[in-house]
């Protein structure tokens, strides 16, 4: 298998200055002699991800996440590790590899905001030495795809937020990066927004093979896009795994919604709390590692003719949090997935 990204016990840390003593005395000293503490960011981890796989890299603020990323892309050097992307050491080949990423920041943009994006597509073009004939092809592809053609001659201030964001993606991948990074793509967007560039990145990802990086608050982004979720926190990391097996591990329980033709049921069993009643609707909590969800619909049936049911996970964001909370109980980094 082949890798487009490859870390080895990556490990940065920072030297900050300690704030100064609240007097003038202190301010003096702070300046004449300042004192510092240093700051481990991220703290030996190590992962890698295939070529063509969509992975959410996920995590607190102040967690390392975006640290890790400016290692990938070179903008940081790592105090000790082997970090490769593409087979190249980001630091050392930083020009090489900006030919071959692209980057898509939500709170930072590329386009000139004074011009039509089909002029900063163009200035992309020369920044990355494209022949005239494949950025005409490839611009005239990622326009019919991601539906630009009604506002690209448009001055970019005057597009919507949800367009904007759609003239980002297809900036950075009109030079047909092999690895995309995302960061917070979706911030600010409305619903429909977001359910629009979170499926033309995945369609894009798949079309193309192109690897993605995504990182987010929104798990919603992580759900949408992503087949993995890398979490870390205090720079460790704490869980790699495919998103399913995310659910499986920390899900310990389900909400059952019982539509029977009886006006109440009386369902008594162990690890199943009854949470909302309603004439012939019934709502149950239910702790799987108790009472599987078979069990709780045998007992139903027993009971009553059932019309309609319901089984549903808790959201996404419930179990990053709960993955959170268990770090803060467990400092130690909880690996899931050998780094290969």
């Amino acid at each position: 298998m082949n890798h487009a990204i490859e870390l080895r016990d990556l490990k940065k840390s920072f030297r900050m200055r300690k704030g100064s003593a609240p007097s003038f005395l202190g301010a003096v000293r702070s300046l004449v002699s300042p004192e510092t503490t240093t700051v481990c960011a991220v703290d030996g981890i190590s992962f890698s991800i295939a070529e063509g796989e969509r992975v959410a890299f996920i995590g607190p603020n102040g967690a390392g996440k975006s640290t890790t990323l400016k290692i990938l892309s070179g903008i940081l050097h790592p105090d000790a590790g082997d970090v490769r992307v593409l087979g190249l050491a980001p630091a050392n080949d930083r020009t090489k590899l900006a030919y071959r990423i692209g980057t898509v920041f939500g709170q930072k943009s590329q386009l000139w905001q004074e011009l039509p994006a089909s002029d900063t597509f163009r200035l992309l073009a020369r920044i990355y030495d494209l022949p005239e004939a494949r950025f005409r092809s490839r611009l005239a592809a990622l326009v019919e795809v991601f539906e630009l053609a009604p506002f690209l001659a448009q001055p970019v201030r005057k597009l919507s937020l949800g367009q904007r964001m759609r003239c980002e993606l297809a900036c950075s991948l009109l030079h047909a990066p092999q690895l995309l990074f995302l960061d917070e793509p979706t911030i600010g967007l409305d619903v429909t927004a977001k359910a629009r560039v979170r499926e033309l990145t995945r369609e894009q990802s798949e079309r193309d093979g192109t690897t993605v990086l995504l990182t987010s608050h929104d798990t919603g982004d992580t759900e949408h896009v992503c087949e993995r979720v890398i979490v870390i926190n205090h720079g460790k990391l704490l869980f790699d795994q495919s998103l399913a097996s995310l659910r499986a591990k920390f899900i310990t329980h389900k909400r059952v919604t019982l539509v029977s033709d009886v006006s109440s049921l009386g369902l008594i069993l162990p690890g199943v709390r009854v949470i909302a009643r309603e004439p012939y609707r019934t709502k149950l909590e239910v702790d799987i590692r108790v009472t599987p969800i078979a069990k709780v619909v045998e007992s139903a049936l027993a009971l009553a003719n059932l019309q309609d049911l319901t089984i549903e996970d808790p959201p996404l964001e419930a179990i990053v949090q709960a993955i959170y909370a268990g770090a803060s109980l467990c400092p130690d980094p909880i690996p899931e997935r050998e780094a290969s």
